[in-house]
């Protein structure tokens, strides 16, 4: 899936042009300067194509402040790695300072940058918006993000400048894809190093060094899989990155390409705000998921400590609470091929079939024990369920009045199918459909 970035200066609308791109109102929207505190990661669906899509933070240029400083870091991350870049400007102020200086550093860019003059909701500014031609862009779109005219030229012009390339080509047909995902410095490399047996990938104690997605293939101890992970070292010139962010966008692209994300944490930390907005990132994209506590050695150990320690991440990832949680140390070997076992299983559950008549024989008993409860005195009935052909563990109940079936019950639905069969780490979906 390709990466698709929203760039500018503080409030121009970036948050409301991503909300109303993804269909979610998941950006902070205030008429603060700034507001937007934390990049979001979406998805959106055009032209029967998905694009990731993250919302930075606003650019300001030669600000001393933590807060500034950090974003225009994000922003210059955001065009290295997009694909295409919509620039967000507003018609309501014209060409500022700040646009000028981030319309320089994207003509240096080689990536697809959009013109989004945002705020044209009349004909008087629709004819202010040409005043944008002078940043020396060939094209502009006149757009309001509010009401969401203009966008669809503006989707059409973001399709047109991506190829429609599948990233997969190369990769071995059938084999499990695993993806090493996670912060900076949590021991990610280390473990694709000891794994293939050689240090192709540079490690050091510098947070950040490796770069770029590779894709190895692991063929020993009777394991047959490809390996996803970053590789490469951080030019010096790129001292000042954000590490954190360009570890989350690197983790999504990784997401992208594989069937199972190993998610590793660093144990003398414990589950950080990022490694959570990661792992929520991987189960949103139906992705098998195994969570890996590195340097465990680290750790002092009394009788219950690995069993509180993965109480709080399960309390912290809910509620998709159902995946396994290995405690290894890459460093002194310990537990290791634990991980390459436990990746392979999620990726089995991930794929696993059950016939419709093995799963209606478990879930007719289930529906019998505790029936969908009766609301606004329409009384669902479920009939049978059947397992649908996707890539993750899809299931379809049919039935009278689904419509009226709660979350809390198809919560229930779903704990016992894990119950009854073994998905482990994977992600499971359910939908209710008529049948009379």
């Amino acid at each position: 899936m390709h990466t698709v970035a929203i760039v500018g200066r503080p409030n121009v609308g970036k948050s409301t042009l991503f909300n109303r791109l993804i269909g979610e109102r998941k950006s902070i929207v205030d008429d603060v300067s700034g507001v937007t505190r934390d990049r979001i990661y979406g998805e959106f669906e055009w032209g029967g194509r998905k694009f990731n899509l993250i919302d930075t933070g606003g650019f300001v240029s030669h600000s001393n402040e933590m807060f500034e400083k950090r974003i225009r870091e994000q922003v210059k991350i955001a065009i290295q790695e997009a694909h295409a870049l919509l620039f967000v400007v507003d018609v309501t102020t014209g060409i500022t300072d700040l646009d000028d200086q981030l319309a320089r550093l994207l003509h240096q860019s080689d990536k697809a940058v959009h013109v989004v003059v945002n705020k044209v909701d009349n004909s008087q500014r629709l004819y202010d918006s040409s005043e944008f031609y002078g940043m020396g862009f060939d094209t502009i779109y006149p757009i309001s993000a509010i009401n969401g005219s203009g966008s669809g030229e503006l989707l059409e012009a973001v399709i047109e400048s991506i190829p429609d390339v599948d990233t997969n080509d190369n990769l071995e047909e059938g084999l499990p894809r695993i993806a090493v995902i996670g912060q900076p410095n949590v021991g990610k490399s280390s473990l694709v190093n000891l794994f293939i047996g050689e240090e192709r990938q540079i490690v050091t104690e510098i947070a950040g060094t490796t770069r770029d997605s590779t894709h190895t293939r692991f063929n020993k101890f009777g394991r047959d899989i490809i390996l996803i992970d970053t590789a490469g070292i951080r030019k010096k010139s790129k001292v000042h990155e954000d590490l954190e962010f360009y570890s989350v966008i690197r983790a999504v692209k990784a997401m992208d390409e594989s069937d199972v994300c190993v998610l590793m944490l660093d144990a003398t930390k414990g589950i950080t705000t990022q490694d959570v907005s990661i792992f929520s990132v991987a189960a949103r994209k139906k992705k098998g998921i195994l969570i890996v506590v590195n340097k465990w050695d680290l750790i002092e150990k009394e009788t219950n400590t690995a069993r509180d320690y993965e109480k709080e991440l399960i309390e912290r990832i809910a509620p998709f609470r159902d995946v396994p949680i290995v405690f290894a140390s890459v460093h002194d070997k310990q537990r290791t091929l634990k991980i390459l076992d436990a990746a392979i299983h999620v990726f089995e559950n991930v794929k696993r079939r059950i016939t419709t008549s093995k799963l209606n024989d478990v879930m007719q008993e289930v529906l019998k024990r505790f029936p969908p409860p009766v609301v606004k005195g329409k009384n669902p009935a479920i009939k049978y369920v059947t397992q649908l052909p996707t890539p993750f563990p899809a299931f379809a109940f049919f039935g009278k009045h689904p419509r009226y079936i709660k979350q809390n019950y198809r919560n229930y639905l779903e704990n016992k199918m894990r119950e009854a069969f073994d998905f482990k780490g994977a992600p499971i979906q359910i939908y209710f459909r008529e049948k009379g």
